[in-house]
């Protein structure tokens, strides 16, 4: 039995933007490694001519304490199923009886409310939290204006359902979710059914990756059953993950990034008026266009109107914006999969820091999935082998 929880950060809080990549025949290729990297422009498009779509990392947030994420479910269910299917039609019933009878109360803003704290608005976030069942019916102060132990629990659990972080507190970025009306979330799990309902329909592949942009995690599924979970991070605000389904076409080991246009227009040649020496410091280097020679980038005049033709390459290494493999899947819009050395922003809830393509954690168990069918990748630990030898 699926529970109403499953539909935490997903279901509850944004409609979906999936995309879909069939597992068909998959080749395997290893580009130069770092050590082997060379600087010429041709020779190096490494397996399927898929470039462009990510990079321009945003600075990471912050430091804060880690907090250990809970967002992927343990269970072999895979979204794409007549159960998760049902349990959102269950979702809509109980949302719907939700709306028939009135709805819940918006709590309103103000100062952050925790566990001692003594305030009016006190019962009305308890009646909030009764409604929508992240708190018993009635507990035993339940017109107390004390935020007491079982309503910082309720809290929590509103909180986890829907991808927040479990502090008990109602702080000011908790109102956007809390005060969503009954009817807004009951609209968000319609859409959410029909999308699933159509991802269902003309049959499901035997294995397949989907990727659950709003959910930031990917599912691998082989014979209806989810084989693996991972974070994901994806596109920011201006830069979205668009939809697809595609075909996943090669594994590409230490690969080099070609830095896209738009990344290198709105990203890259901005910083470089000030910083010229970012490009030496990142190990990417700069071309007279696709063809040209390799220039200096201490001798350009950044202003100039010859910079729109320049094309810029990051070499294989610890540094390159996609890791240590790429994962390509053919598609319109350019976008993949890959590694990233930004692995501290896993450990964040939110995870949409990317210009459009995928990053997953932990990809080399994903790699190692992709291509355990094709000849001599049969064995576990193949992809570690792969690295090792650099």
């Amino acid at each position: 039995m699926i529970s109403l929880d499953c539909f935490n950060s997903v279901g509850l809080r944004a409609a979906w933007a999936l995309v879909v990549c069939t597992i068909a025949s998959v080749s395997v290729a290893i580009g130069a490694s770092p050590a082997r990297a060379q600087a010429s422009w041709a020779g190096q498009q490494i397996g399927s001519p898929v470039y462009g779509g990510e990079g321009g990392d945003r600075e990471p947030p912050p430091e804060r304490k880690p907090e250990p994420l809970n967002d992927l479910r343990p269970d072999a269910t895979p979204w794409r199923s007549d159960v998760m299917l049902n349990a959102l039609a269950a979702a809509i019933e109980s949302y719907q009886r939700i709306v028939d009878q009135g709805g819940w109360p918006l709590v309103p803003q103000g100062r952050m409310m925790r566990a001692g704290d003594d305030d009016p608005r006190v019962p009305i976030l308890r009646k909030r939290l009764r409604i929508s069942g992240d708190m018993p019916p009635k507990g035993q102060y339940y017109n107390s204006e004390t935020f007491d132990s079982e309503l910082e629990d309720g809290v929590k659990r509103f909180q986890t359902r829907n991808g927040i972080r479990p502090t008990g507190r109602i702080e000011r970025s908790v109102y956007a979710v809390l005060n969503m009306t009954a009817q807004e979330r009951l609209d968000q799990l319609k859409i959410n059914y029909e999308r699933l309902r159509a991802l269902t329909q003309g049959g499901v592949e035997d294995r397949y990756v989907l990727v659950n942009v709003p959910a930031f995690q990917l599912e691998a599924v082989e014979k209806y059953e989810v084989q693996l979970r991972h974070r994901v991070i994806v596109g920011r605000v201006g830069r979205d993950t668009p939809e697809v389904r595609a075909t996943i076409k090669a594994l590409n080991f230490f690969p080099y990034w070609r830095v896209p246009d738009s990344v290198a227009t709105l990203d890259l040649v901005p910083r470089l008026k000030t910083e010229p020496q970012y490009l030496s410091e990142e190990v990417i280097r700069v071309y007279d266009g696709y063809n040209g020679p390799e220039l200096n980038p201490m001798t350009i005049d950044w202003n100039s109107p010859q910079v729109a033709n320049y094309k810029f390459k990051q070499d294989p290494g610890d540094k390159n914006a996609l890791g240590l493999v790429r994962i390509d899947m053919q598609n319109e819009f350019g976008v993949y999969m890959h590694d990233t050395p930004m692995k501290k922003l896993f450990g964040q809830r939110s995870r949409s820091f990317s210009a459009g393509c995928v990053r997953v954690q932990e990809v080399f168990q994903l790699a190692e999935w992709i291509a355990k069918y094709e000849p001599g990748w049969e064995q576990p630990g193949r992809v570690q082998q792969v690295l090792a030898q650099g």
